[in-house]
């Protein structure tokens, strides 16, 4: 089960294909329309590349490495649980509710972040954003944050199969075709909602979260609605220009290691570079609170 619950994305791999080509065929026939979300062969085979990148490595680290952590915290589990249609809907829920953690250290964290820019690096939208993933998960610690699930006592299999499920998902959520979505907005995360957080517009950084549930972006404050009236802007806000996967999977860790280990600072400072939001600089500590830029302002 180990390791078919592991291809579980590449299971669905040809749904993803047979999408993202209807997808594709739409778009060439309204260009002006939607400018942001058009197609290029240099942007969509490094997508892809990023694509396979990633699923090489996670495939290895999770039979090699991942999943044996997890059997040992396994052992140690609070509870037995049973398998039923109420602890998988328990498991969805808490999954959920970690990944949403995940997704907001992400960004806030500079040491996760420098994993997940690469999502994010492309000024374009579609349905093949989704693919544009970083072999570096396991080292920024995507895993980690399942590992409370697994202490409860959800057997490591389901746990991981959750997990790809939820991105499965989010696949769809990638694309500007799907307009408001009328109630289902206010309880899952849609196009819409995702379209927010892909923008680098001021009033749309570090917003929303979510992965299949927009709920916690509701609970803890970090959701922001779509404004039909504003145009979106995708990208980061210090844009990189290239398409080639391992500059875009190494720069940030790369910018982040260079501001860690120059000029004078003290160890605290260099550790800061790791630990702390991606615009912060030891500077931004002497300054007041009131004369500190607003993060919107900063923030990748």
């Amino acid at each position: 089960m180990e390791l078919s619950v592991q291809f579980i994305l590449l299971a669905l791999a040809p749904i993803f294909v047979i999408t993202l080509g209807i997808e594709f065929l739409y778009l060439r026939r309204h260009k002006q329309r939607y400018a942001s979300a058009q197609y290029s062969w240099a942007d969509t085979i490094s997508n892809g590349t990023l694509a396979l990148l990633h699923e090489a490595s996670d495939g290895l680290m999770n039979t090699f490495f991942i999943m044996g952590i997890y059997y040992v915290l396994y052992d140690f589990r609070l509870m037995e649980i049973e398998n039923s249609w109420l602890s998988f809907l328990a498991l969805f829920f808490l999954q959920d509710f970690f990944y949403y953690w995940f997704h907001r250290g992400s960004h806030r964290i500079r040491f996760m972040w420098a994993s997940h820019v690469v999502h994010h690096s492309s000024e374009k939208l579609n349905l093949s954003t989704a693919f544009r993933q970083s072999f570096t998960y396991p080292i920024s610690g995507m895993w980690l944050f399942w590992v409370p699930i697994v202490l409860i006592g959800f057997e490591p299999e389901l746990v991981l199969g959750s997990v790809l499920l939820s991105l499965a998902y989010q696949f769809f959520v990638h694309t500007q075709l799907v307009p408001k979505l009328g109630p289902l907005e206010w309880i899952f995360n849609t196009p819409s909602h995702h379209r927010v957080h892909h923008a680098k517009n001021p009033e749309y950084i570090d917003r929303n979260y979510g992965g299949v549930l927009i709920i916690w972006d509701r609970l803890f404050g970090t959701f922001v609605e779509e404004n039909d009236a504003i145009p979106l802007e995708y990208g980061i806000t210090r844009q990189v220009h290239s398409h080639n996967p391992l500059y875009l999977t190494l720069h940030e860790w790369r910018d982040m290691f260079k501001d860690a280990f120059s000029g004078k600072k003290s160890a605290l400072q260099r550790i800061g570079h790791l630990w702390r939001p991606p615009e912060w600089q030891p500077h931004d500590d002497a300054r007041p609170e009131n004369d500190m830029p607003a993060q919107s302002q900063l923030s990748k």
